[in-house]
């Protein structure tokens, strides 16, 4: 009986929360789009600056460990010590993720993004001036740590400030973001190529992304529905007053504050526990974790990681042209990752994460069979080696609309914001794992299995993906926060027909205008 009124209550909030789609087709005029206002693509792109320092940081050390094994010839002789140069900063992130929730709920998501860039502003200077690879170690891990807890913090704030209808688009960004920040080492690390000192100029040169972020940041207001659940109202609506306009800013303001209202009387002390306690919490952090887990495990940054050492390996010899090469693989990740922005609100999570993986899927059997075939003493001009390299760029293409943005867009949407920031963290933390695993191992299964049948393995668990993701992952386009909660409620107790909430959506608030409506003639009559 309680889980029945616990499904009710979300059901008549859903049914006068605006951005809804009942909401937005009764009220057209005021639905957003993407271009609409600038004030909220401004705190989108600064908010997405850890997203850009979570990308460079991805795409950098790739290019730069070409050189760093010059420079030190234990690294060189070592691919452990190598794997342990780029996974550092993946353990880092796995504490800044870890603890990153908490500090959000905590503190709040402007004051996390702030202690995120000193943070990272620290490492970036220490590996610049790392002597031996141990100290070199020390500053990845202080990065990782920074971008750990910004990969937490700014799609929740990004999610948090925008508008249902967009909501998609804009915390893509932040995908978009850090597919530029990929894009941007590469960059760098040609730049940088024929430099004194090349491999410390393109990790030192990190601080300064981290740097304008936090002047930035600085100007930007706190999330307005953290300040809502912090019962601070006027900052609150100080900043959903340049996000909406008048009409329904009103209707923004009256449904925060009701469902604040209602907060108060729930437990705000939520804790990692509690997560598993809740059937339907358990069900949307099942979803949120297990594509992160995919994300990793099909690939994605041994890709970005190890795209030079992987073009290498298909018998382009040259550093430089092993990072041009990578370069055009880094340009595509971008270009994937717009459209990706475009369709995500267009097509839906779901469909794009199919497709996505189906493609994904397709591109690494083409890389398996390129690998298989490959010998270690062809020449450029082999075929295989062309091959290695269009497989690379078709798993980019395929990979970065959709299995880029989908997992961190869901993750910031699927979770109510008692448990967004401490399941965005857990979520974020699992990523990091699954990451941490993948490159730490990635080089040392490709010798002991070969490179052809590692990229098999990674085609099979792409499998699995498509899988999950058509079996277990809900679509979520287009819904308000509390219709995704409703989606669980629904799985978990097996009531209430969500198609059906949006129809007495829309008959509800059409009568509730037309009621408005008499009211005023009445009104005018009598004066």
């Amino acid at each position: 009986m309680a889980d029945n009124n616990l499904i009710t209550t979300s059901t008549t909030t859903i049914q006068s929360a605006p951005g809804s789609s009942g909401y937005l087709e009764l009220y057209p005029e005021r639905k957003m789009s993407f271009f609409k206002n600038p004030y909220i693509l401004g705190l989108a792109a600064v908010a997405g600056i850890g997203g850009l320092l979570f990308g460079y940081d991805t795409g950098v050390i790739s290019g730069a460990l070409l050189y760093i094994k010059d420079d030190f010839e234990s690294v060189r002789e070592s691919s452990m010590l190598q794997e342990t140069i780029v996974s550092m900063a993946i353990a880092g992130a796995i504490v800044g993720a870890a603890t990153g929730g908490w500090i959000n709920d905590a503190y709040g998501r402007k004051k996390a993004t702030l202690i995120a860039d000193v943070i990272f502003i620290i490492g970036a200077f220490g590996m610049a001036a790392a002597p031996d690879p141990y100290i070199l170690i020390i500053g990845r891990l202080l990065v990782g740590l920074g971008v750990g807890i910004a990969s937490v913090t700014a799609p929740v704030y990004i999610a948090e400030a925008s508008p249902s209808e967009i909501r998609g688009s804009l915390v893509s960004t932040n995908s978009l973001m850090i597919t530029g920040g990929q894009l941007l080492s590469y960059i760098v690390n040609l730049a940088f190529t024929h430099v004194p000192g090349t491999w410390r100029w393109m990790l030192g040169v990190s601080a300064v992304p981290a740097l304008i972020q936090f002047i930035l940041m600085l100007l930007l207001p706190e999330s307005p529905r953290w300040l809502f659940m912090k019962n601070r109202k006027n900052e609150a609506v100080d900043v959903i007053s340049n996000i909406y306009d008048l009409a329904r800013l009103e209707d923004e303001i009256d449904f925060l504050t009701a469902e604040a209202e209602q907060d108060r009387h729930k437990n705000k002390n939520v804790k990692f526990g509690d997560v598993f306690k809740s059937k339907e919490i358990r069900l949307a952090f099942m979803v949120g974790a297990g594509l992160m887990v995919f994300q990793q495990f099909t690939g994605i940054n041994t890709v970005m990681y190890y795209s030079p050492t992987i073009v290498q390996m298909a018998g382009f010899r040259s550093n430089e042209l092993a990072l041009q090469i990578s370069l055009y693989v880094a340009a595509m990740n971008t270009v994937g990752t717009v459209l990706g922005i475009y369709l995500i609100d267009h097509a839906g999570r779901k469909i794009l994460a199919l497709c996505s993986l189906g493609g994904v899927f397709a591109s690494l059997i083409l890389l398996s069979v390129a690998f298989s075939n490959h010998s270690s003493a062809a020449a450029v001009s082999n075929i295989t080696g062309w091959l290695a390299v269009l497989g690379l760029i078709l798993y980019i293409a395929f990979f970065s609309p959709g299995m880029g943005p989908v997992p961190w867009a869901m993750n910031s949407e699927i979770y109510p914001k008692e448990y967004r920031g401490i399941c965005g963290g857990m979520s974020a933390t699992v990523c990091w794992v699954s990451n941490l695993i993948v490159s730490q191992t990635f080089l040392s299964i490709a010798e002991a299995l070969g490179t052809g049948l590692t990229f098999l393995i990674l085609a099979v668990i792409t499998v699995l993906a498509f899988l999950f993701v058509l079996i277990f992952v809900p679509e979520t386009k287009g819904l308000t926060f509390d219709e995704v909660e409703l989606i669980w409620k629904e799985r978990a107790w097996g009531s209430t027909n969500i198609n059906n909430i949006r129809n007495n959506n829309i008959n509800n608030n059409t009568n509730n205008r037309n009621n408005s409506d008499s009211q005023n003639l009445l009104g005018r009559d009598n004066d």
